[in-house]
């Protein structure tokens, strides 16, 4: 898929990885709409580098957690542009243990909301304009918490409302792609332990001691956090280069899920 002159909406483009992908995609002559809700000094930022770039580009701000909210952000986009082609599925809220403590009621809803249901109504309202506008990518942004749940080193970043909400975007993955198969492919990107998503840059990795992000870094093969580099080559590869690829999940952690368990030498056996 050719990415320039395409459309693109991308979802959490205040901070971190959703305004590098955005940003990407921008100077890469993508028309990229970026949405915003919280984060206001690092949004405003966003938005003076995004309009500083050639090409119609927009930024709205809007509570994603409001399926009303999300089907005026589609007839907005609809209007301004008339077609989307790719649909950067970036919104998830990843409540911390070791920031949060004990779940509440309110802060159990507030990650379903934000991780599941709003991903779920940006691709509902989403999908007939990509459709029609021919050759679309959905690219759904999640975590490794789908498949370890709260164990390990991991437990103290990953609370367990977390942890469901993701393995259920793995579920709307595949169903997705055979929705809204052959015009749109649909994949999921899962993330590991990355700058600004649950590794340096937030406030749960600096309450961890050394010791304790030392147990993260020694779990993951590779030995390092994930950059912000990593996540937009992945979302690239997605995009340009995977036209046979939907249904599918790339996971881009480092080696985190298979380490812990390292390969025993090999024995010298009893047999001749």
């Amino acid at each position: 898929m050719k990415i320039r002159d395409k459309v693109a909406l991308v979802l959490g483009g205040g901070k971190g990885i959703g305004r590098e992908i955005g940003l990407t995609l921008a100077k890469k002559g993508t028309t990229v709409i970026m949405t915003h809700f919280d984060w206001p000094e690092e949004s405003a930022a966003m938005k003076r580098e995004l309009t500083a770039l050639p090409g119609d580009h927009l930024t709205l701000s809007i509570d994603l957690r409001s399926p009303k909210a999300i089907s005026l952000m589609m007839e907005e986009i609809t209007n301004h542009y008339g077609q989307l082609h790719i649909l950067i599925n970036n919104i998830e809220r990843g409540g911390m243990p070791v920031v949060h403590g004990e779940y509440t009621e309110d802060q159990w809803d507030l990650e379903f909301d934000t991780t599941l249901k709003a991903k779920r109504w940006v691709f509902h309202h989403a999908l007939p304009l990509i459709k029609r506008s021919g050759g679309g990518a959905v690219i759904n942004i999640s975590s490794i918490a789908a498949l370890i749940g709260r164990c390990g080193p991991a437990s103290l970043i990953f609370n367990d409302g977390y942890c469901a909400a993701n393995r259920g975007v793995g579920l709307l993955t595949e169903s997705w792609a055979r929705q809204a198969a052959p015009e749109v492919r649909v994949n999921e990107l899962m993330l590991g332990f990355v700058d600004s998503r649950h590794a340096q840059g937030t406030r749960g990795w600096g309450l961890l001691s050394k010791k304790q992000q030392e147990a993260i870094l020694n779990h993951t093969l590779v030995g390092r956090t994930g950059s912000h580099d990593d996540v937009v080559k992945a979302v690239l590869y997605l995009l340009q280069d995977a036209d046979f690829m939907t249904g599918a999940t790339l996971r881009l952690d480092g080696g985190y899920i298979l380490g812990g368990s390292p390969v025993q030498p090999m024995p010298q056996g009893v047999d001749e």
